[in-house]
């Protein structure tokens, strides 16, 4: 059976990061995604210029219609935004057994605040508890622990301390590791530093690939390991010429599927024009790549 996986969180009407970077990442690891939303952003790669809550029982309503049919074998958190979409989460999440992945999303690549300072505490209080492992950078990481210039290995702990049974801290300065602390043994999984302009987006890659691999019955670390990967090739391949700010990721590799995909001609596709040949028959020639955006 194709695994199922949910992602509870925010639409980003760019289309890089939020529900929209969790479904590419679900289909890009081979599960079928599911998705209940909690907000709505309106986003580009600049800038948040509004956000709308959605109403809690309507958050409920999404999450029964997606159990009640089609189930989930793993299920992450995004941005949750406020204190009672968290509470509405938690209250559903709590009377199910399944791996969970929590995102601490806070703040955009852009700068906008993406989770209200008093819903923090309640953060941490409701759903780690309820996670298979949580997931902050480095930044969200420092904001949850309540210090800075702190080691990712003294940062785990700390967040392990408040109660999510597994930590990974992602991304920042320094020596380019996820640091993966499981309660018993800290474990630095080496990641391929990326120069690019194209990250938003990523961090919502590999929580989505952290729970797919989670879904997929791989164990933590091999989970772990797996979504370094693909979240730091995603960036390697980013849009930069998406946008005016920060570019999305691409899990797909959009450039190079592109590339081998033909012009012009029949069934919609570009790069093939149907011509006569000896037999009488259309045949088919390559076109050319004018005019064509990769």
């Amino acid at each position: 059976m194709t695994p199922r996986c949910l992602t509870i969180a925010s639409s980003d009407s760019g289309g890089g990061a939020g529900i929209q970077a969790d479904l590419k990442a679900f289909a890009a690891a081979g599960c079928h995604g599911t998705s209940a939303l909690v907000a709505l952003t309106a986003q580009n790669t600049v800038a948040v210029t509004a956000i709308q809550e959605l109403p809690p029982a309507f958050v409920t309503a999404q999450l029964e219609a997606v159990f009640d049919d089609i189930g989930a074998d793993a299920a992450k958190t995004g941005m949750l935004f406020s204190a009672p979409l968290i509470e509405t989460v938690a209250d559903f999440l709590e009377a199910r057994t399944l791996p969970l992945v929590v995102d601490p999303v806070m703040v955009a690549s852009s700068g906008a605040q993406l989770l209200e300072y008093d819903a923090v505490e309640t953060l941490v209080e409701r759903l780690f508890p309820l996670a298979t492992v949580v997931t902050p950078n480095l930044a969200e990481a420092e904001i949850l622990a309540g210090v800075k210039r702190q080691t990712k290995a003294e940062l785990a702990d700390r967040i392990h301390a408040l109660g999510a049974p597994a930590v990974i801290v992602t991304g920042g300065h320094g020596e380019p590791v996820d640091h993966l602390f499981d309660g018993q043994e800290h474990v630095e999984i080496p990641i391929e530093r990326r120069d690019s302009y194209a990250t938003h987006g990523a961090g919502c890659t590999h929580s989505a690939t952290l729970c797919a691999g989670l879904a997929r019955g791989l164990s933590l670390r091999e989970a772990a390991e797996n979504a370094a990967r693909v979240a730091s090739d995603a960036v390697a391949h980013g849009l930069a010429e998406i946008g005016a700010g920060d570019g999305p990721v691409d899990v797909f590799d959009l450039t190079a599927a592109s590339l081998a995909m033909p012009l012009e001609g029949r069934g919609g596709f570009a790069g093939t024009a149907a011509s006569p040949g000896a037999s009488g028959h259309d045949e088919t020639r390559s076109g050319g790549r004018e005019g064509f955006s990769s």
